[in-house]
């Protein structure tokens, strides 16, 4: 009884080990900006631009299977211009902006 006991936290173990190996060499690395664009959107999840809300339209941004994001039709021109802006440099014109110390 003791051994298979013990036997099972071995195992347990080496099982643990190992997924937590796997876990470091097979990490996914996550696209930030599909969450940058989605907050640059107005959030109304409304579907207008023909994507499944706000943030279906920006992993179409992003994924280049839309190209414009004039297709958020309650956006303004202003959040427009710097999705686009967004998209040709891959910084964020705003947060660039406010992030300049005086």
């Amino acid at each position: 009884m003791l051994n298979a006991i013990v036997m099972m936290i071995v195992l347990g173990a080496g099982l643990g080990l190992l997924l937590g190996i796997a876990g470091v060499f097979f990490t996914v690395e996550q696209d930030t900006r599909v969450e940058q664009i989605t907050a640059m959107l107005p959030g109304l999840n409304c579907g207008a631009c023909g994507f499944p809300g706000c943030n279906g339209l920006a992993t179409a941004l992003v994924s280049k299977e839309a190209t414009d994001p004039a297709q958020c039709k309650p956006s303004t021109p202003v959040q427009r211009d710097r999705i686009k802006a967004f998209m040709e440099t891959g910084v964020d014109p705003v947060s660039s902006a406010h992030s300049h110390s005086v």
